[in-house]
């Protein structure tokens, strides 16, 4: 709820106002979830949240809530539907807590103008928030956190708002970043905030009990999207560690939620592996944590999981109960309590899963239907999860005895790979080439294996 203080210096969106137009703060908040449906977003929006909006309390939208307002009004900006930059929202707050700017050379980013991925992870990690400014708050740069003996955070500081809250922006930024750049040129830059963060959360020393609770929750998160990271880019181990790293802290912090995460990203890693009883065991134990969550998508994640531990064990019985269950939890809808890191979990995701369960069972055909509806509903700004949609496809379609039709796909996934860096992709890109070179005589495919070799010699 706003205090009085930002009640009274919120100017209305009319703009946003004269949009909904006729309809009620209720029916617009049922359009909004529809529209956030028909891209695979995840909102709870409500009559509450609308009335907050045009109230002027929300001066910009969260990333979820940008991406489904744009939907539902192409063509317009935030700006057109009566929203603040981002920037200036961000910058504002970070000049009323006199939070110094640090300088990208704290993360050991070159600072050169020239070099487009260096810019984007510089205005990740930097100017809009990072584990960097919390401990450029505390009174010293990133750089001397980490050049200490022990990464310690000097036991005379506290740490308050401004530091948890750059954790849990360093989260959510690490997460945009991959949605549309992939893995691979993030993950040693990510791993400095995460130091950092570690290095906040052994220093003990929080303000509150509560801020404490926050910033085991952000490091927890925080180590399970570098994990991620470490998965996507192909370092299996390193991104087991990360994930284990969080699963302690989320039993030393009893943080049920973060636990369930863990467990999910585990499992996930353990079927990409082959350890696929691992994988089993390890969704089961996501689900014990979370079922009392209040959170059906939670638990519809989870059980996919284990439908694909299933499916990589030739348990065809086990695998379809289990993608029995995660529809019949999926088709309980959002709900308040889903947590904002499973934002990319939706109708495309779940026929991904679908998708990839069929493909280990071998039903290449259907594997393939699903794989194409997934890539049919992804909403196309979201380019890595596109190219890894795609790409399987491309893979059923080939092991499908469908040539022509991989050759194409694989060419939509070529197109992609310019502004996306996954060596998970690319590992199912040679795989799909490898099947598809017995057909390297049919129409079409000779030009996409061509180009997949041009493009694997760059690499």
């Amino acid at each position: 709820m706003a205090s009085s203080s930002q009640a009274s210096r919120a100017v209305p969106n009319l703009a946003f106002r004269r949009l909904r137009g006729q309809r009620s703060p209720g029916e617009f908040a049922a359009a909004v979830r529809k529209a956030a449906r028909e891209i695979g977003e995840q909102v709870s929006c409500d009559a509450r949240y609308v009335g907050r909006v045009e109230a002027g309390e929300i001066r910009c939208p969260n990333y979820a809530y940008e991406r489904v307002f744009l939907h539902m009004f192409p063509g317009l900006t935030l700006a057109d539907l009566g929203f603040a930059a981002r920037e200036q929202v961000r910058s504002r707050g970070r000049a009323r807590r006199a939070v110094p700017r640090p300088v990208p050379e704290a993360l050991g980013i070159p600072d050169s103008d020239g070099d487009e991925e260096n810019d984007v992870l510089r205005r990740a990690f930097m100017t809009g928030g990072s584990a960097t400014v919390a401990t450029a708050s505390l009174g010293f740069g990133f750089g001397s956190v980490l050049d200490t003996p022990s990464g310690s955070v000097p036991s005379r500081r506290r740490v308050g708002e401004t530091e948890v809250a750059a954790v849990e922006e360093a989260v959510r930024r690490i997460r945009l970043l991959d949605d549309r750049h992939g893995a691979d040129g993030l993950y040693h830059r990510a791993a400095q905030p995460l130091r950092a963060a570690y290095a906040l959360l052994d220093s003990g020393v929080t303000a509150r009990a509560s801020t404490g609770d926050r910033l085991q929750s952000g490091a927890g998160e925080l180590a399970i999207s570098v994990g991620w990271l470490a998965h996507d880019s192909g370092r299996l181990d390193d991104a087991r560690s990360h994930y284990a790293e969080a699963l302690a802290t989320a039993r030393v912090s009893g943080d049920p939620a973060l636990e369930a995460h863990a467990f999910s990203n585990t499992s996930f890693l353990a079927r990409d592996s082959g350890r696929h009883r691992e994988a089993v065991r390890a969704a089961q134990a996501g689900r014990r944590a979370a079922r009392d969550l209040g959170s059906p998508r939670l638990l519809a994640l989870l059980t996919l999981r284990e439908a694909g531990g299933w499916a990589g064990l030739g348990d065809r019985t086990g695998c379809e109960q289990s993608l029995g269950q995660a529809h019949g939890y999926f088709g309980r809808g959002s709900a308040g309590a889903d947590p904002e890191w499973m934002s990319f979990f939706g109708e495309p995701e779940l026929e991904f899963l679908q998708a990839q369960c069929w493909a280990k069972l071998g039903e290449w055909p259907r594997a393939a239907r699903h794989a194409r509806r997934a890539a049919t509903l992804q909403d196309r700004r979201f380019t890595r999860n596109l190219a890894l949609y795609r790409a399987e496809l491309t893979t059923a379609l080939a092991h499908g005895g469908a040539p022509d039709e991989a050759a194409s796909a694989g060419h939509e996934v070529l197109d992609l790979l310019g502004g996306v860096q996954s060596s998970r992709i690319h590992a199912m890109l040679t795989s799909a080439a490898d099947v598809l070179e017995s057909h390297r005589g049919v129409s079409g495919v000779t030009g996409f294996l061509t180009r997949w070799e041009d493009v694997s010699a760059e690499a």
